[in-house]
C-alpha cells in the first residue's frame, strides 16, 4: 500500500478539499478514524514521512491536532512535529498553542505566541486569542495579558464572543474583579459561559452576596451556573445556603452533576448534616452517577464528619479503587470518632498498599495516637515519615507531637520539643501547651507558655482565662483576679460557643446568649418552662 500511494501521490495544496485530501489518502484516513493512542500515531507519522506526504502541510497540521489537542496525545510530540514544518500555517500555529495552554507548562503557549507576531508571516485570527488569554489565565498574569487585551482592541475584535468570555475568564480567574466588573458591563450580551465565569470569580474572591445577585439576574442558567452558585457557597462557608439552593435545584428539575454533588456533600460534611448527606448518597446511587475516586472520597469525608464511622467504613470498603485523600478522610475519621486503633491499623494497610502516605496521611496517625495516649507509636510515626518517606514535618506534625506529650504530662519533653522546633510556634501550640500545663499545675512552663500566646494577641481571652484558673487552683487568687480584671479593662471578653443540631434534615446553629433564630421566642419559652416547670 506504501508503495502505491507514494507513486500516485501529488502535493494538494493546503486550501483544497481538506476532506477529499484525507479521504483520498489511506495513511490520513487511518489517522482521522483508527488512531487511538500515541502509538498508532507514531506508526503512520512513520509512513507520512517514508511516503513524503508529511511535507503536506495538511497532512503534517493533521498530525499535529492529534499530538497537540487528543487526551491520549502528547505535546512534547506536537512541539517536535511543529519545528519540523517549514511553513506552519495558521491552523497549526493555533492548534499548538491551544495544546500547550491546556498543559502543565502555559507559559510555552505564550512564547509560541510571541514567536508567531515576530517570525511568522501569518497573523493571529480570532482563534488564537481564546487560548493565549487561557494560558496567561493558568499562569495568573492577568497584568501581562492586558498586552494582548490591548491589541484585540486595536483589531476590533473585542466583542467577539470567545474572545470576550476567555478575557472575563482571565480576569476572574486572577483576581481582577474590577477589570472583570467593566468588561462585563461594556455589553450585556454575554453568553451563559461569561455569567458563569463572573458567578465563580466573584465567589473565590468573597464576594458571595455579589455572586448571588448575578446569579439571580441571569436569563439563562445551565447545569454549570448552579454548581459554580453551590460550591461558591461552599467555599465561603455559606453550607446551610448551599443545599437550600440546592432544593430549589431539584424543584426547577436541574439534573446536578458529580461537582454538585460533591460540594453539597461537603456542606454536608462542614454541617455534620448526617441526613442530608444520606440522602446526596442516595441519590447517586438511584441515579447510577459514577462512584470514581472524588465521589467516593466525599462520601466518606461526609459520614466520617457527621459521625456515622460505620457507614463511612462500608463505602470505603466496598470502593474498588481508593484515592489516597480517601484513605486520608477514613483514617482521620477513624482517629476523631474513638476508633483509635482502627485507624492505626488503615494506616498500616496504607504502608503495605501501592500508595505512599503524605503529610495529611501522618496528620492522622498521629491524631490516632494523640486521642489514645500512644506516645511511644506517635515518636515511631514521627521519625518514620521523616527516615523513610523524606516528608519534613510541618507546624502541623509538630503541634500534634507536643500536644502528645503534653496530653501524657510529659511537659518538661513538649517544652523542649518547642524550643527545637525549625519555625517559630504558633498560637494553636502555645495554646495547647498551656492548656496542658494548667491541668498539670505547672506554673512556671505555664507563664511561659502564656507569654508566647500573648505575643500573638495580647487581647485573646483564652490565655488570661487558663492563667486566672491555674492561679485560682494553686490557691493565688490574688493574681487570679488580676487576670480577670485586665480583661474587664481592656473589653476583652470569651468568645461564645456554637453548637448546631440536626431537625428533619434542617440544621440548626445556636451561639451562647445569641437571640438570631427565626423561633427563638418558643425556644426560650419552652427552656424557661423545663427550668420553672408550673
Amino acid at each position: 500500500m506504501a508503495s502505491c500511494l507514494c507513486s500516485s501521490f501529488n502535493p494538494v495544496p493546503s486550501t483544497s478539499n481538506l476532506y477529499k485530501f484525507i479521504s483520498d489518502n489511506p495513511y490520513l484516513t487511518l489517522l482521522e478514524t483508527k488512531c487511538n493512542s500515541m502509538k498508532d500515531l507514531q506508526k503512520i507519522h512513520a509512513q507520512l514521512i517514508k511516503t513524503g506526504l508529511v511535507k503536506d502541510t495538511i497532512a503534517a497540521s493533521r498530525v499535529l491536532s492529534f499530538c497537540a489537542t487528543s487526551p491520549v496525545g502528547d505535546i512534547n510530540y506536537a512541539h517536535q512535529v511543529f519545528d519540523q514544518m517549514p511553513h506552519p500555517n495558521l491552523f497549526s500555529w493555533n492548534t499548538i498553542i491551544r495544546g500547550f495552554s491546556q498543559g502543565s507548562t502555559p507559559q510555552i503557549a505564550i512564547s509560541l505566541f510571541i514567536d508567531m507576531l515576530v517570525t511568522s508571516s501569518v497573523e493571529p485570527n480570532r482563534l488564537t486569542y481564546p487560548s493565549l488569554f487561557k494560558a496567561y489565565a493558568q499562569l495568573g498574569l492577568a497584568h501581562e495579558g492586558a498586552q494582548p487585551h490591548a491589541r484585540i482592541v486595536k483589531l476590533g475584535l473585542e466583542f467577539d464572543a470567545f474572545i470576550r468570555n476567555s478575557l472575563l475568564y482571565m480576569y476572574v480567574n486572577c483576581g481582577f474583579i474590577g477589570h472583570a466588573w467593566r468588561l462585563f458591563g461594556e455589553d450585556g450580551n454575554f453568553e451563559v459561559v461569561a455569567w458563569n465565569s463572573m458567578i465563580m470569580g466573584l465567589a473565590k474572591c468573597g464576594e458571595i452576596y455579589d455572586s448571588r445577585r448575578l446569579f439571580d439576574e441571569m436569563p439563562v442558567r445551565n447545569t454549570v451556573s448552579w454548581n459554580s452558585m453551590i460550591s461558591g457557597y461552599v467555599r465561603n462557608g455559606k453550607w446551610s445556603e448551599a443545599l437550600s439552593l440546592f432544593s430549589k435545584m431539584q424543584e426547577e428539575k436541574i439534573r446536578p452533576s458529580e461537582f454538585t454533588l460533591v460540594s453539597l456533600l461537603n456542606a454536608c460534611s462542614c454541617l455534620g448534616s448526617l441526613r442530608q448527606g444520606e440522602w446526596i448518597h442516595d441519590y447517586i446511587i438511584r441515579n447510577n452517577i459514577e462512584m470514581n475516586v472524588i465521589v467516593v472520597t466525599a462520601i466518606v469525608d461526609m459520614y466520617c464528619k457527621s459521625g456515622s464511622i460505620d457507614m463511612a467504613t462500608e463505602v470505603f470498603e466496598a470502593s474498588p479503587v481508593k484515592s489516597l485523600s480517601c484513605w486520608n478522610s477514613m483514617i482521620f475519621g477513624l482517629a476523631v470518632n474513638g476508633c483509635e486503633e482502627k485507624a492505626i491499623e488503615l494506616f498500616s494497610r496504607l504502608l503495605s498498599s501501592n500508595l505512599k502516605p503524605d503529610d495529611v496521611s501522618f496528620i492522622g496517625v498521629l491524631t490516632a495516637c494523640n486521642h489514645s495516649g500512644m506516645v511511644d507509636k506517635a515518636k515511631y510515626y514521627f521519625s518514620l515519615m521523616r527516615e523513610s518517606y523524606e516528608i519534613e514535618p510541618s507546624i502541623k506534625h509538630y503541634g500534634c507531637m507536643v500536644d502528645i506529650l503534653a496530653r501524657a504530662e510529659f511537659i518538661k519533653e513538649a517544652g523542649e520539643l518547642i524550643e527545637c522546633m525549625p519555625m517559630s510556634p504558633d498560637a494553636i501550640i502555645w495554646g495547647s501547651f498551656l492548656s496542658a500545663c494548667r491541668r498539670c499545675g505547672n506554673m512556671e512552663m505555664a507563664q511561659w507558655a502564656a507569654h508566647h500566646l500573648k505575643e500573638f494577641d495580647v487581647d485573646d481571652a483564652s490565655s488570661h482565662i487558663l492563667m486566672s484558673n491555674l492561679y485560682a487552683a494553686t490557691g493565688q487568687f490574688g493574681k487570679a483576679m488580676q487576670e480577670r480584671i485586665f480583661m474587664k479593662n481592656k473589653k476583652i471578653e470569651k468568645q461564645p460557643g456554637c453548637s448546631m443540631i440536626e431537625v428533619n434534615g434542617e440544621v440548626h446553629e445556636f451561639v451562647a446568649g445569641g437571640r438570631l433564630h427565626p423561633q427563638v421566642t418558643e425556644i426560650y419559652a419552652l427552656l424557661d418552662n423545663l427550668r420553672f416547670p408550673t
